[in-house]
């Protein structure tokens, strides 16, 4: 029995960012730090881009304290320890609106998205990397706990609470697009205008090159991560992308990643390889990269059919790259020596 996970590369970054000195030069003003789970890497232009990173390093310290379920003293901590004991807990304002958007996915992409998966995922020990592969009977009684109209939040008295016992909160599929927010607000009250944030594969480009061309991304190939099936050009966007290939472990010849279908309390098998979705919001970039990669195909490009505010690159387990049609100019394919064929999709 085989259990595994592939973080090397992670780890590489993990140990650079040891160092703590961010580097200027004609690259602009660079820092890392390891958080939320992730290597998260800054590149800033501007005359006060080192004060601006200090300002960042500080905001994204003070959301994995807020918004992480393993440190005791974080709100999500104190919600999911009073689940069901009718307790209402005073959250930030921050907060009980990020967990009001959660909700709004939910019911968006029902059965696509649902922040109280925690109990789910901990059986498959995706949160504490101790991975094993749950029953069916145990996976059926901890999904009676999967349901995010049990959560109530107030957002005008900033409270929050989860109606019954035993369910927890884990914001893993939208906190590096929060942070991604709010760094950019912090560095901007700096007089950032060029900046870009890369917060564990979450890729904000905060305005153009400093000789005004747009930023470049590259989509990774999610069948081999060292090669790409395409480049964006990025402007004043988010690119965020969620694979099969980002945390998994092997046993008995089998793959299980950690995206989990609230439906089946399975890793999800929507025929995608990865989703990224790419706009002017980072945090709506991150919670739909997750839920559409569940969702599928078909019922992404109908979502995205019935919305204007991002766009989608998708790769499919039959080796096609589909692009949604606001990014037929700002998208270049390199997947067909790959073996993957270019679709755009319109609407």
């Amino acid at each position: 029995m085989k259990r595994w996970i592939s973080f090397l590369l992670a780890f590489s970054f993990l140990c650079l960012a040891g160092c703590g000195a961010p580097t200027v030069g004609d690259v602009g003003t660079s820092g890392q730090i390891f958080a939320m789970d992730t290597v998260m890497n800054l590149t800033l232009f501007g005359e006060r881009a080192e004060s601006a990173l200090e300002s960042a390093r500080t905001e994204i310290t003070r959301l994995e304290q807020l918004l992480s379920r393993t440190r005791e003293e974080s709100q999500i901590s104190m919600l999911n320890a009073h689940a069901g004991d009718g307790v209402e807990i005073s959250v930030e304002s921050d907060l009980a609106g990020l967990l009001a958007f959660a909700k709004s996915v939910h019911q968006a992409l029902p059965g696509c998205f649902d922040i109280t998966i925690a109990p789910v995922m901990d059986a498959w020990g995706f949160t504490k990397d101790a991975y094993r592969v749950p029953g069916e009977e145990e996976l059926a009684e901890l999904l009676e706990l999967v349901n995010s109209e049990d959560l109530l939040v107030d957002e005008q008295a900033s409270t929050a609470r989860l109606a019954r016992s035993g369910m927890e909160l884990d914001l893993g599929a939208l906190a590096k697009g929060f942070a991604a927010g709010r760094v950019q607000a912090a560095i901007q009250a700096e007089g950032i205008t060029c900046a870009m944030l890369d917060l564990g594969g979450n890729i904000t480009a905060l305005g153009s090159k400093e000789d005004g061309s747009p930023w470049r991304v590259a989509v990774k190939n999610p069948q081999d991560t060292g090669t790409y099936v395409g480049v964006l050009s990025l402007t004043d966007a988010t690119a965020s992308t969620s694979g099969g290939y980002e945390r998994y472990f092997e046993e008995d010849g089998v793959r299980y990643h950690h995206i989990i279908d609230p439906k089946t309390g399975a890793p999800a098998q929507s025929g995608l390889l990865s989703v990224s979705v790419i706009s002017p919001d980072p945090l709506l970039a991150d919670a739909l990269s997750t839920a559409l990669f569940v969702a599928g195909e078909e019922e992404a490009l109908d979502y995205w059919r019935q919305s204007e505010d991002f766009e989608l690159v998708l790769c499919t387990q039959d080796n096609r790259v589909v692009v949604t049609q606001g990014l037929e100019e700002s998208f270049r394919f390199d997947g067909e020596e790959l073996g993957y064929t270019y679709e755009i999709a319109r609407r």
